[in-house]
């Protein structure tokens, strides 16, 4: 049999850096030309694809870029202040102890990656790391990865909190699990048709054992 891999997002899926990032955004806003968040804002936002959060925002897409290199270098200086997800590691380990291969795709910068997985003691637990900035989904990068790695789609499914993670998996014909714990509403995931929804980590296990 062939061995199931899962490849993780990281931010607001195993690292609780969703209020950072808002607290970031908010702080740039000013020097990329965008209005910050209220909290009343926020639950709108929650409630958006990526697509139409970009459009809300009013952000230039060429400085798109730019900014997730900010984000990244000042989610840096923070890193050590992050926790995981609750229950996240214990199913992160009972899965690799299952024999399941994990990975993690991120847009965030594979430094802030290894070093928050060292600093939390879950740096034995994933295969590999794979970081790129990505507008809109990680379809190319979850490619790459399926080749590089010389992966079979079906043998492979995602794990992430915003409808691009779902897009993107979709598009590259793998199998894809949306969380409720991140930034995403349960609502707007639920519309984008993932093929799991759940809403604790210890759901993985189960929905681990129902893939065909």
């Amino acid at each position: 049999m062939t061995q199931k891999v899962i490849i993780f997002d990281f931010d607001g899926t195993i690292a609780d850096t969703v209020d950072a990032l808002v607290v970031i955004a908010n702080r740039l806003a000013v020097e990329f030309g965008y209005v910050q968040i209220t909290q009343e804002e926020l639950a709108l936002l929650r409630n958006l694809t990526s697509r139409e959060i970009i459009k809300y925002s009013g952000i230039s897409l060429f400085k798109i870029p730019f900014l997730l290199k900010k984000v990244k270098s000042e989610l840096k200086d923070k890193i050590h202040e992050f926790k995981p997800i609750p229950g996240i590691q214990e199913a992160l380990v009972e899965l690799q102890y299952q024999g399941y291969s994990l990975g993690i795709i991120t847009s965030n910068s594979k430094e802030n990656v290894t070093d928050f997985l060292k600093i939390n003691e879950l740096d034995n637990l994933f295969d590999f790391i794979y970081s790129g900035v990505t507008i809109f989904g990680k379809t190319t990068i979850i490619n790459n990865v399926l080749r590089q790695k010389q992966l079979k789609p079906q043998s492979v499914i995602y794990v992430g909190d915003e409808t691009r993670d779902i897009e993107a998996s979709k598009k590259a014909n793998i199998k894809v699990i949306a969380v409720t714990w991140g930034f995403n509403s349960p609502e707007v995931l639920a519309k984008q048709n993932p093929d799991f929804l759940i809403d604790q980590p210890s759901e993985l296990l189960e929905v681990m054992k129902n893939v065909k």
